[in-house]
């Protein structure tokens, strides 16, 4: 999957958007960008395996040919050619078929929704600790977090802002975001739905006079 999704434009004007949306609100806006939350290896690696095992099923059902042709091929022909067929083959064709699964596209085919909806919002909420936004002066920062490979947008917003805004209202915002990733628009959508949080933020929570900037406008890339 390519890390240049996001080209230094897009970053700037990420940053700028942010910087608007909290011109008029004492709510804080962080932004976070990743390739996959998980490398879902094991998914992966089982995936291959099963290929490799009809693999195998499928060239016992002609194992006499190919017995007879590897006996073409050598005069000096024993058994153990044939195995040494089946197992040369059979590793080829696992990693092959490995490889095949680590394109993000058979990612999202083979490894279970469940399981990346699960992975995107532990680490979505990892960095909502790390970074810090959930200790804000008064609570009320949030995180949109997106994780690339799984098609999946985090929003996590904190208690201060729980409290007064509904969760419809940033499922909204999600589904804009993701139409993005999926649309080859993220940039843009990505700035559209934080003008939208900028809204919703001043209304419920006002600039104040002491308000000072808490965390960084900058979206985050992070490498995993």
């Amino acid at each position: 999957m390519s890390k240049k999704i996001l080209n230094e434009k897009d970053v700037k004007n990420i940053s700028e958007a942010v910087k608007k949306a909290e011109l008029n609100t004492s709510g804080e806006i962080a932004t976070a960008f990743i390739n996959e939350s998980n490398d879902y290896a094991k998914y992966e690696l089982f995936f291959a395996f099963i290929v490799g095992f009809v693999y195998f099923a499928i060239i016992l059902m002609f194992s006499g040919k190919i017995e007879n042709a590897i006996q073409n091929l050598f005069w000096n022909y024993n058994s153990n050619y044939l195995v040494m067929f089946y197992g040369l083959s059979i590793f080829v064709v696992i990693a092959i078929f490995y490889f095949i699964a680590n394109i993000s596209s058979i990612d999202r085919l083979i490894v279970p929704k469940k399981v990346m909806k699960e992975k995107v919002k532990n680490r979505a909420i990892r960095y909502f600790m790390e970074s810090g936004v959930y200790e804000t002066r008064d609570h009320t920062g949030i995180l949109i977090f997106i994780s690339l490979l799984e098609h999946r947008i985090e929003l996590i917003a904190d208690s201060g802002i729980n409290e007064k805004i509904a969760q419809r209202k940033w499922d909204d915002i999600v589904a804009h975001i993701s139409n993005g990733v999926k649309g080859k628009k993220l940039a843009n959508n990505l700035i559209e739905a934080i003008d939208e949080c900028g809204k919703l933020l001043s209304k419920y929570f006002p600039i104040k006079e002491d308000d000072e900037n808490e965390l960084e406008n900058e979206i985050n890339i992070l490498e995993k």
